[in-house]
C-alpha cells in the first residue's frame, strides 16, 4: 500500500485505514481499568489495567469551588459541567481532571453530611469519566477557612467549616504587609493557628476531617456507576499543606511528625471505604520547590511504593515576585527535575498537580510553555537530541485551571473572582463557546498518553507564540543539531514531537493544530501498525495510535510540515533518525 515509504507516510493516508476504530478504548467503561502505581526497569510509573505506562494531561476544575456562589462545587450545574468537560477534550484532548470539592460542602454542620452536596459532584463527575478523562478528587484548602476572615478582608480562604472555626479561640484575621494572598500562611496568626490545631487534632477536628472523608469515600464508592469510579485515579487529601508552626523543628522534621501521620490516617480511611486499590496523592510542604523558604519534601521516609503518588505544586516564586526575566527553552528543567528526583527517592510515581501562572502577566505564556517543557523532558531542547535519555520521566499533570465562568462570576469580581487571581486557561466568548485565552499551541500538545512498555524519552516542539491568543514572537526551543541535517530541514520551523519507548504500542495526542493531509511520521515501525483514532468522548480530538510489531526500542518522529515532503527528504530523515536510536538507546 505504502511502497517503499512504509517508514513514513502521511496521515491523512492512514485516516482511511479501516481498523480505525480498533485503537480506540472500548466504549463500554465497565473494562476501564483503575490507575496504579507501578515499579517498572526505570522507575516508578503510573499504568492502566492494560499494564501500559499513562501519562495524564488535564486541568483543574476549578477555583469556583471556592466560592459560595456555585455551591462549594466547580459547576453550577451539570450541564455546566457537560459543557466544559466536552470542550476540554475537543480543544486540548485532556484525559485528566483534579475536581475540587470542599470538606464545608461536604459537612456544613458538625451533625450533619450534606448528601444532596455529594450527588451533584458524582453528576458533575460523571460528565467527564463518560468522556474517558481521569479524575483525581482533592480535599480543597486556601488559608484553612473562608470562616477566619473578616467581611472586608483584602483576602479569603477556603476549606474548614464554620462550625470548625467557631469550635477554636482565633484572633481577629490580619496579614500586615502582605503582596501575595499566600503570605497569609506564614505571617497571618488566625490561619496559623487554626492550620496548628488541626495538625496536633486539638478538640478532635483531625478526627472529625476523617470521619467525614470516609463518609464522602462510601457514598461516591456506592453513589458512582462502577465505570465512572474506575475512572477515579485517587485522592488528594489536603491542598498546599503548611505548618501552622515548625515548633523549632525544620520542614522535613514537621512532616515526619504531623503531616505523614496525617496523610497515614487518610490512607487507612481509604481503605476502610472501598478505596485500597486507589493511590493517595500526597504532597509536600506547599513552599518546598519554590526556591523561597524551601523546607520539606518529604526527605528521608521510607519507600512510598504504589499506595501513594508524590504529588507536587509548582509555581514559579521568583517571576511572582521579584525576578523580572521572561522564561525561556530550558528554565524550568531544574524544578521538574526535583520532582522527579524526589519521586524516585521515596520509591512511587510523580504527579504534578498545580502549575501555572496569572493571565494579566505578559510572561506567562511562555511561563507555562515552559513548565509543560519541563515537564515532557527534564533538559533544555537546544541539549535535548544530544542527551535525550537524561529527560527523564514525562510528568503527568493538571494545570491550575479551567473556569468557564473567568471574568463572569455571579460576584461581579474579576478573573477568577477570588484573592484577585486570574489563572484560567480559558473563558466563554459573547457566542457561549469556550474559547483558550493562551495560543491553543500551549494547551492542545502531543503526548504519549499510553505506552505498552517503557517510554525512554519525549520531547516536544510547541512552537506557541509568547503572547495569548497567538500573537507575539515565535521561537523555537527544541532544535535538532546538525550532525543531523535531513531531521534539522525537516523539522526546522515546524511543529514536532520525538518518542522514543522500549516495548510494544504507543499511543499520543495528536494536536488540532497538525494537518493531517501533510503531516508525516518517521518510525522504524511499519505503516500498516499504524493508525489514527478519535479520542475516547470526542469527534473531533485524535490521537495517532502504534502498534509495533515486534517488543523492543522504538522511535517515532511525529511532524508538522505543512507542505508535502519529498520521498528522498524522509528517507535521509529515517536513515538518521534510526542511527540516533541506536547511539543513544542501542535498537
Amino acid at each position: 500500500m505504502f511502497g517503499r515509504r512504509w517508514w513514513a507516510y502521511p496521515l491523512t493516508v492512514v485516516l482511511a485505514l479501516a481498523a480505525l476504530a480498533a485503537a480506540v478504548r472500548p466504549a463500554d467503561a465497565a473494562a476501564v481499568p483503575d490507575i496504579s502505581v507501578v515499579q517498572g526497569r526505570y522507575g516508578w510509573v503510573l499504568r492502566d489495567g492494560d499494564g501500559r505506562e499513562v501519562t495524564l494531561r488535564g486541568f483543574n476544575v476549578s477555583g469556583s469551588t471556592k466560592l459560595t456562589e456555585t455551591g462549594l462545587l466547580p459547576f453550577h450545574s451539570t450541564a455546566d459541567a457537560a459543557k466544559s468537560a466536552q470542550a476540554m477534550r475537543d480543544l486540548t484532548g485532556a484525559n485528566a481532571i483534579r475536581f475540587l470539592i470542599s470538606w464545608e460542602g461536604v459537612q456544613p454542620a458538625r451533625d450533619r453530611i450534606d448528601t444532596a452536596y455529594l450527588a451533584r459532584a458524582v453528576a458533575q463527575i460523571r460528565e467527564f469519566t463518560n468522556r474517558g478523562i481521569y479524575v483525581l478528587l482533592d480535599y480543597h484548602q486556601d488559608l484553612y477557612s473562608a470562616h477566619l476572615f473578616d467581611e472586608d478582608s483584602w483576602y479569603d480562604g477556603d476549606g474548614a467549616p464554620k462550625w470548625v472555626i467557631d469550635a477554636g479561640d482565633y484572633p481577629d484575621e490580619f496579614c500586615g504587609i502582605c503582596f501575595l494572598w499566600g503570605q497569609n500562611m506564614q505571617t497571618n496568626a488566625a490561619v496559623r493557628e487554626a492550620q496548628y490545631d488541626f495538625w496536633r487534632n486539638h478538640a478532635g477536628v483531625q478526627d472529625a476531617f476523617l470521619s467525614q472523608a470516609g463518609t464522602t469515600m462510601a457514598y461516591l464508592k456506592q453513589a458512582l456507576p462502577s465505570a465512572s469510579f474506575a475512572r477515579i485515579m485517587g485522592f488528594d487529601p489536603w491542598n498546599e499543606p503548611f505548618d501552622g508552626g515548625l515548633s523549632g523543628g525544620t520542614g522535613v522534621q514537621w512532616e515526619q511528625t504531623y503531616l505523614v501521620p496525617f496523610y497515614q490516617r487518610f490512607r487507612s480511611t481509604m481503605d476502610a471505604n472501598g478505596w485500597s486499590a486507589k493511590p493517595a496523592f500526597v504532597e509536600p510542604l506547599v513552599f518546598w520547590n519554590t526556591v523561597y523558604a524551601e523546607q520539606g519534601g518529604m526527605a528521608g521516609l521510607p519507600a512510598f511504593g504504589a499506595r501513594y503518588v508524590f504529588n507536587s505544586h509548582y509555581y514559579d516564586g521568583p517571576r511572582l515576585t521579584l525576578d523580572l526575566s521572561p522564561a525561556s527553552d530550558g528554565v524550568y528543567a531544574g524544578p521538574m527535575n526535583r520532582i522527579r528526583d524526589r519521586a524516585l527517592a521515596l520509591g512511587t510515581a510523580p504527579f504534578v498537580s498545580e502549575f501555572g501562572n496569572a493571565m494579566t502577566n505578559d510572561r506567562t505564556p511562555w511561563m507555562i510553555r515552559g513548565m509543560y517543557q519541563g515537564m515532557d523532558a527534564g533538559v533544555a531542547g537546544k541539549s535535548w537530541w544530544t542527551s535525550p535519555a537524561s529527560g527523564g520521566t514525562v510528568l503527568s499533570n493538571t494545570m491550575w485551571h479551567w473556569d468557564i465562568y473567568s471574568g463572569r462570576h455571579a460576584s461581579g469580581e474579576s478573573g477568577d473572582a477570588w484573592n484577585d487571581e486570574d489563572h484560567s486557561a480559558v473563558t466563554v466568548n459573547s457566542a457561549g463557546a469556550v474559547v483558550p485565552r493562551l495560543d491553543i499551541r500551549v494547551l492542545d500538545r502531543l503526548f504519549p498518553s499510553a505506552v505498552g512498555g517503557q517510554t525512554l524519552a519525549f520531547a516536544y516542539e510547541d512552537l506557541a507564540r509568547s503572547g495569548y491568543g497567538g500573537a507575539g514572537t515565535q521561537q523555537a526551543w527544541l532544535i535538532a543539531p546538525s550532525s543531523m541535517p535531513a531531521v534539522s530541514s525537516l523539522v526546522s520551523g515546524r511543529q514536532y514531537g520525538v518518542l522514543v519507548w522500549r516495548g510494544t504500542s504507543a499511543a499520543l495526542h495528536l494536536p488540532a493544530s497538525f494537518t493531517p493531509s501533510t503531516a508525516v511520521v518517521v518510525s522504524d515501525v511499519p505503516s500498516s501498525a499504524v493508525g489514527i483514532a478519535l479520542e475516547e468522548g470526542s469527534t473531533v480530538a485524535r490521537q495517532l495510535v502504534i502498534s509495533a510489531p515486534t517488543n523492543g526500542v522504538h522511535v517515532a518522529l511525529v511532524v508538522n510540515p505543512g507542505v508535502p515532503v519529498s520521498a528522498s527528504a524522509l528517507a535521509s530523515a529515517r536513515t538518521e533518525l534510526l542511527a540516533w536510536r541506536t547511539t543513544h538507546f542501542g535498537s
